[in-house]
């Protein structure tokens, strides 16, 4: 393999990491939409597509490791492909956590919520923030901008507390409320470890500039 074609097909996955990351983002906010409007068609679509996002998933994979078999990379574009494959497993855990979430819509469709949904769709939109915001520091080689965007993780870290905290004081008040619940806690959970995939990929793209891989937010 030539060095022109081997530079163009390390664009192209790149480029298909990007594309994944888009993929990923609708699902968990799509996901999310779903709970709030409580449409259990819309959650299953979620449910539906995540195929489509393991097997890009798994193409990049197959992909990283015949452009590794085929040529002998310098160091910063091993680097890359290897910040390309464990990227995309992040974004395909990240799209598991939006069927997570999607499958707690069919439980909640035909009930009233609890409590309005404030602070989960404010998580929701830190977690676009942090995702778009990673994926820019991977295109421009930011280490800078990843790691002071992964600090928003301790705001999504917090707001998850928030709402364990304002659920479990329905579930003490009134037992009958505990399912509903924990359908919701489920969902912040689900939302608070995207955010922790999203803080790897800052790690990854750290990693991928300097060399130096360490973990942020410890």
């Amino acid at each position: 393999m030539t060095r022109d074609l081997f530079i163009r097909e390390l664009e192209a996955l790149q480029a298909e990491v990007l594309r994944m990351a888009r993929m990923a983002g609708e699902a968990i906010h799509e996901a999310v939409e779903a709970l709030r409007e409580r449409d259990p068609a819309r959650a299953e679509r979620v449910i539906r597509d995540d195929d489509q996002i393991d097997a890009l998933h798994l193409d990049l994979e197959d992909r990283c490791l015949r452009l590794l078999a085929r040529q002998q990379p310098m160091a910063s574009d091993l680097r890359t492909i290897a910040a390309v494959f464990a990227i995309s497993i992040d974004l395909e855990r990240m799209a598991d956590h939006a069927e997570g979430i999607s499958k707690a819509v069919k439980p909640l469709a035909d009930q009233p919520l609890l409590k309005p949904l404030i602070d989960i769709p404010r998580m929701e939109e830190l977690v676009q923030e942090m995702l778009r915001d990673a994926m820019e520091a991977f295109l421009r080689r930011d280490p800078a901008l990843a790691e002071a965007m992964a600090k928003k993780d301790d705001v999504v870290d917090g707001l998850r507390s928030q709402v364990f905290r304002e659920l479990l004081t329905y579930m003490i008040s009134d037992p009958r409320t505990v399912p509903r619940a924990l359908e919701l806690l489920l969902v912040a959970q689900h939302l608070e470890r995207a955010a922790d995939h999203i803080t790897n990929i800052d790690e990854r793209v750290i990693y991928l500039v300097t060399g130096e891989l360490r973990e942020l937010n410890v």
